[in-house]
């Protein structure tokens, strides 16, 4: 396990961030991305998209779970399991086939299918420190290999 912590100060830096991992991003890979609501977790997941090559708007999937991106590098899946009711939709959805397919996920809200994640990720942190600044942000990269 490695950690690396970034730190923000716009959110263009946060975008930055993103492009960056997604540019390196390799198939079969899977993201969580954890932060309070507003922290800037889809604005660095506009990132990963850019660097994956995507150019279609990324939106949160709040209501669909997920959406996918097919047009770029590596296929991209992009969830959202806030409004989540019970861990059954997931199966639903087919999750398995994203989480360990050819493509990149990248997994909102996370920590509320926690028993879901596969070991061999990389969990990605966003926080907020206002004494630092309103766009401040401190980025905690995990890689559990």
């Amino acid at each position: 396990m490695s950690t690396v912590i970034y730190e923000t100060n716009s959110p263009e830096e946060t975008h930055a961030l993103g492009k960056q991992i997604g540019e390196a991003a390799k198939a079969g890979e899977l993201y969580t991305l954890t932060g309070d609501l507003g922290v800037g977790k889809t604005v660095f997941t506009q990132g990963v998209a850019e660097g994956l090559g995507i150019e279609e708007p990324i939106n949160s999937p709040t209501f669909t779970i997920v959406q996918v991106y097919e047009e770029g590098r590596l296929p991209f899946y992009h969830f959202d399991v806030y409004r989540i009711g019970d861990i059954d939709e997931m199966d639903e959805i087919g999750y398995e086939d994203y989480f360990y397919g050819d493509g990149v996920s990248i997994v909102e809200w996370a920590e509320l299918i926690e028993e879901l994640l596969p070991q061999e990720r990389t969990d990605i942190i966003i926080e907020k420190d206002l004494e630092k600044g309103f766009d401040y942000r401190r980025i905690t990269v995990i890689s559990h290999e």
